[in-house]
């Protein structure tokens, strides 16, 4: 059976499309995931059937909006084309009007068009076929009776019905060609049943002389077809979020849902690389460290956790379950070779997964033990770690670096009361040791801590908390000034002490009802959809939040704890030397005693005059302008004034007006937006006891590991600078964010106490995105640029780096430039050209037929290396290489 199969593919008669690990979510899934989990399935594809198993055409018709970075990546991964099934009820109906159905995205404001540039086209009935025509044993239509003896004969009725459908549904469209697709979710059990009513189907309405031609088609035949229909496009530069399939029901409630698991995926990204990397670096050196297992079991986890109904929070409760179990067994396979690597041996070291809520015995319970910590970007980082340690007046801790043998400063931090809630009996550490990690790039460094006991009474190193009652507080750096309001407990300004910008910043925690359904609309606020019965949220605190404030002698952090109530805890903290406001929320659990389903957000209000302008992350990479109650492509009727002017935001959402920017940094997928003038709101936790009958089932009303409701913590970071400095701090704090440092522990020091795997770091324009082993002994290594064009005057320039001469240990024969998805040399690919309503003008060494750069000179006709392998990247762009 395989070798028949394979026959088939090698064939043409066998066809796959999309060919990812899963078809991923649009809105809550990181660029850096999206690409590893094409990666591994379109490898796959490859090492199983061959290089003409390769899709040509993208298939995302469930995912539930669309985001242009995902058109830019699949341009990127030389696919010809596009087509989904999920579009905005009003898009859609705007588009079927005008015959816009199909036209040509254009994925990037900055790499040069047409390098992401895609076809893309909407599927009329998005995976469903035409009304009356599903023919599996799950469905209720009827079959196609064509015995005239029969009570049922119904073929003339049959041929009528289909042809009305199809000439409605071209109706909508350019060209002579349309696509039906047959078959749908939970209706394709018996494709015998399946097949023998299509085979009546196509035989009898090709007989009906309806000027009509059916037969069974591929969506890459089908994108041919069009190809060749001498149209030209119309061009789209935004995205199609957010979605909704009715009045009232916008899909927005999902950017949020399930909060723990959003934020699991994340940081499970980032173990993924440092995996991938160590275990590289382990191949480079010898043979002799045997992996005992290797990245591909927590790769495949990742895989599947990027899926629409996965990260995007829109299971069931058992599967969600499931896919966090699935990447925590991911991460201990990933421990062993992560352990293997950084020790030289198989020595397990110890990694402590709740360091977050101060949970780690063996640091809070031993007199001296081993930090390591292993920073997975390409260029030098120092990191404030706070470790869980147990500390009284008669001890002091001292930790050394090992690396440079020098004694660091530390700052003992009691452990917050929102911490001890959260926690519960969990623990014992009463203390967050803090001190500053220097890290190299790509490399780790390792620090002893030691716990001597002393004659003299040390409390001076510990912080004083104190309570703060009708008093303004302020904490202050070498860069920030936070000032908090003693008579409303709230964040009252930000002050840039370097720029000398003040801005009154009033934050507060607040929430929205969830909708049960009214007159107006049944619609309720589920997984998917946002509904809040009233525009206006509620606020968290109880009158105003408790005020308390802490600073130590050593003054490494400073810390203001607000209790807004019994489940919602902040604590802002500014770190000595860093340029940015650490922002820590705790919810839950989320009490429903009430009945009442609650959204929870996080709100930022300022003077700044925005006029209903934002800005949000497209998965992670460029940057989206966004514009209250509006549609770019059509004139928007809204239904839903506050969920319909939600955004997903991955990575950062900011507001600004002709000089200053207030910029929102995330650790995780998150709803938002700015409903007013100066304002932006991030939604964090959701509880709801309602469904919104839109698959999932159940309520997404998570109970925890307690029973009584989800404790969810995580973090924002704020900038406040000028527009012209923004890009250069979000840019690289986001970098540092999704690939913060991997923390582990040991008992003693290991033989080697640090080591960067770089020969020099990367610049700061620059980031190493991918260095992994492939099947056949060679290795993967992506580059991207990651400003945008005109972003930043100096950052936003063309950067050259040399692969050959990156990497220590690391003896390069050959590079060869890979599509973006690793499955193909890119100068063997040649995408469809499109005709364009918007001309193009290719710039210097652009191919306006093969849509890549032209490729590398052939050398007596042999595909040429790239002996210096010397790269130079634009702005956004991500080149892919095969190094051996």
């Amino acid at each position: 059976m395989k070798e028949n199969v394979k026959q088939l593919v090698q064939e043409g008669r066998l066809e796959f499309i999309l060919g990812g690990w899963c078809m991923n979510d649009e809105a809550s899934t990181h660029y850096n995931a999206i690409i590893d989990q094409m990666t591994h399935g379109l490898r796959y594809l490859n090492d199983t059937f061959g290089a003409c198993a390769r899709p040509r055409v993208a298939w995302q018709i469930d995912p539930f909006g669309h985001s242009r970075e995902q058109a830019s990546l699949f341009a990127q991964m030389g696919f010809d084309g596009l087509f989904f099934g999920r579009l905005d009820y009003e898009d859609k109906e705007n588009r079927e009007k005008i015959r816009n159905m199909e036209e040509i995205w254009r994925g990037s404001q900055s790499l040069t068009s047409p390098h992401a540039d895609l076809f893309t086209g909407v599927d009329e009935n998005g995976y469903n076929p035409p009304d009356g025509f599903c023919f599996d044993a799950f469905c209720r239509d009827q079959p196609i009776m064509d015995n005239p003896a029969l009570e049922d004969y119904n073929v003339e009725e049959k041929v009528d019905k289909f042809v009305a459908a199809a000439l409605k549904q071209a109706n909508h469209f350019q060209t002579n060609h349309i696509m039906m697709t047959m078959g749908s979710d939970f209706e394709y059990s018996n494709s015998n049943v399946w097949y023998k009513n299509l085979d009546k189907l196509i035989k009898y309405v090709n007989a009906a002389d309806k000027n009509m031609t059916l037969f069974y088609s591929t969506p890459s035949c089908y994108l041919y077809a069009l190809n060749h229909a001498n149209v030209m496009w119309n061009i789209k530069k935004d995205d199609f979020f957010p979605y909704a399939d009715a009045p009232h029901q916008y899909w927005t409630g999902y950017f949020t849902s399930r909060p723990g698991l959003k934020g699991y995926v994340r940081e499970s990204n980032k173990y993924l690389q440092v995996c991938n990397q160590l275990e590289t670096f382990m191949h480079f050196k010898s043979t002799s460290h045997k992996l005992t297992s290797s990245s591909k079991v927590l790769r495949d986890a990742m895989g599947v956790a990027q899926h629409h109904d996965a990260v995007s929070g829109t299971s069931k409760q058992h599967v969600a379950n499931d896919y966090a179990k699935r990447l925590y067994e991911g991460r201990e396979e990933c421990n062993k070779v992560i352990s293997t690597a950084l020790t030289g041996n198989n020595e397990q070291l110890i990694f402590c997964d709740y360091l977050n809520i101060t949970l780690c015995d063996l640091t809070q319970s031993s007199n001296q033990f081993v930090v390591m910590v292993y920073n997975p970007l390409a260029r030098g980082v120092s990191k404030y770690l706070r470790i869980p340690v147990n500390c009284d007046d008669h001890y002091v801790y001292v930790v050394d670096d090992l690396a440079t043998s020098t004694r660091l400063t530390v700052q003992l931090v009691p452990v917050s009361e929102a911490t001890l809630s959260v926690r519960r009996n969990r623990g014992s550490a009463n203390c967050e040791l803090v001190f500053l990690a220097k890290l190299p790039a790509l490399g780790h460094n390792t620090f002893q801590v030691t716990k001597h006991k002393t004659s003299k009474t040390v409390s001076l190193l510990k912080t004083k908390v104190e309570k703060v009652i009708n008093q303004d507080v302020t904490i202050t750096n070498e860069f920030y000034k936070v000032k908090f309001d003693g008579n409303t407990g709230l964040m009252a300004s930000i002050e840039n002490i370097a720029s000398g910008i003040t801005v009154p910043v009033k934050q507060d925690m607040l929430w929205y009802n969830a909708s049960m359904g009214n007159d107006e609309s049944k619609q309720q606020s589920g997984a998917y959809i946002f509904r809040p019965n009233v525009s206006t949220p509620f606020q968290c605190s109880n009158g105003k939040p408790q005020l308390s404030i802490f600073k130590g002698s050593n003054l490494l952090v400073q810390e203001v704890y607000q209790k807004f109530s019994d489940w919602v805890w902040q604590v802002i903290r500014l770190y000595a030397g860093k340029k940015q406001i650490e922002v820590e929320w705790t919810v839950g659990p989320i009490p429903v005693q009430d009945k009442w389903g609650k959204e929870i957000i996080s709100r930022y209000e300022t003077n700044l005059e925005t006029n209903g302008y934002f800005y949000t992350d497209s998965n992670g990479r460029e940057i989206l302008e966004r514009r209250k109650d509006y549609r770019p492509t059509w004139h928007l009727n809204q239904s839903e004034s506050v969920a319909g002017n939600y955004y997903p935001v991955n990575s950062r959402i900011y507001i600004h007006d002709n000089q200053v920017q207030l910029t929102v940094l995330n650790d995780r997928s998150q709803g938002g937006s700015s409903l007013s003038t100066g304002q932006l709101e991030l939604m964090i936790h959701r509880r709801l006891l309602g469904e919104d009958s839109k698959g999932v089932g159940e309520a997404l009303n998570e109970t925890g590991q307690f029973g009584d409701g989800l404790i969810s913590r995580g973090k924002h970071w704020l900038l406040l600078d000028t527009v012209t400095s923004s890009a250069k701090q979000h840019r690289l704090l986001a970098e540092e964010i999704y690939m913060s440092p991997l923390v582990a522990f040991q008992h003693h020091a290991p033989s080697t106490t640090h080591e960067s795997h770089v020969t020099s770091p990367l610049p700061p324009n620059i980031h190493l995105l991918t260095l992994s082993t492939t099947t056949d002994g060679g290795y993967i290594v992506r580059v991207e640029h990651q400003f945008e064009k005109n972003e930043d005057s100096t950052l936003s320039k063309p950067a050259t780096v040399s692969l050959k001469n990156l990497l220590t240990d690391f003896h390069v024969s050959s590079c060869e430039e890979l599509l973006l998805g690793g499955n193909a040399f890119k100068q063997d690919v040649t995408r469809l050209n499109w005709e364009t309503t918007e001309k193009l003008k290719f710039a210097p060494g652009i191919d306006s037929v093969s849509n890549f750069e032209k490729p590398y000179d052939v050398t007596n006709g042999l595909r040429q290396q790239l002996d210096s392998c010397d790269v130079t990247l634009e702005p956004m762009q991500i080149r892919t290489f095969l190094i051996k």
